[in-house]
């Protein structure tokens, strides 16, 4: 017997519904992704105080995302390596540690694009 398959529009709001207790869940037991968190509260807070572009606006932002979206893609590695094996492992170990260069890669150009927008700004004030 043929089940009856969801509607495209119901069926997009049950992935935005799981996505928002990803990000939920994710809020609420990662401190990483706390610190991000409350690294993104202070660079808008910047950013209008400092009155930034547009332009700088959307690289900040494009920064942000990138850093929180690769932690937290690092998180989910890390639960589903642990899920599959609790010990040590070591193949585990260095998929793990790659999965946390990834994070520091977006944090290092992350950082530098956050230095190119409030460094001349900063200078100017000094």
């Amino acid at each position: 017997m043929k089940s009856k398959k969801q509607p495209f529009i119901s069926n997009r709001i049950d992935s935005l519904k799981y996505a928002v207790f990803g990000v939920i869940h994710l809020i609420k037991t990662e401190k990483a992704i706390q610190v991000h968190c409350v690294s993104i509260c202070i660079l808008c807070l910047f950013g209008y105080h400092l009155n930034i572009s547009n332009t700088e606006w959307m690289f900040q932002f494009i920064a942000m995302g990138l850093v929180i979206s690769i932690e937290s893609l690092n998180t989910a590695i890390e639960k589903i390596a642990n899920f599959i094996q609790p010990n040590f492992d070591e193949k585990i170990a260095i998929i793990k540690d790659i999965s946390a260069g990834a994070v520091l890669f977006a944090g290092i150009f992350g950082a530098l694009t956050i230095a190119f927008i409030y460094i001349p700004k900063l200078i100017y004030f000094l």
